[in-house]
């Protein structure tokens, strides 16, 4: 029992050392400053100067685009009705 109450002390320990280090290296500087125009911008609904126009689109298959996975079946150009190639046995 003494074993998994230091193993679980331990453990809380690495925790709080990974949230105090993320807490510490965070930068908060990157973020746009809250300002009264800024909050009157996002009750009114209107996109900030600084903000694009038209968000990119993500494709609707991106492995299938990078080719590591397969693509929908429907859009699999391989003809249905083609015969496979039966060569004549060998004796």
């Amino acid at each position: 029992m003494q074993r998994v109450r230091i193993g679980l002390t331990g453990l809380a320990f690495v925790f709080l050392a990974v949230m105090l280090a993320m807490v510490f290296t965070r930068q908060p500087s990157v973020e746009e400053p809250i300002t009264a125009n800024l909050l009157e911008q996002q009750r009114t609904g209107q996109p900030s100067v600084g903000s694009p126009a038209e968000p990119e689109t993500s494709p609707a298959e991106p492995l299938a685009e990078l080719g590591v996975a397969p693509g929908k079946a429907e859009t699999n150009t391989a003809a249905p009705d083609a015969q496979p190639v039966v060569e004549p046995p060998q004796d």
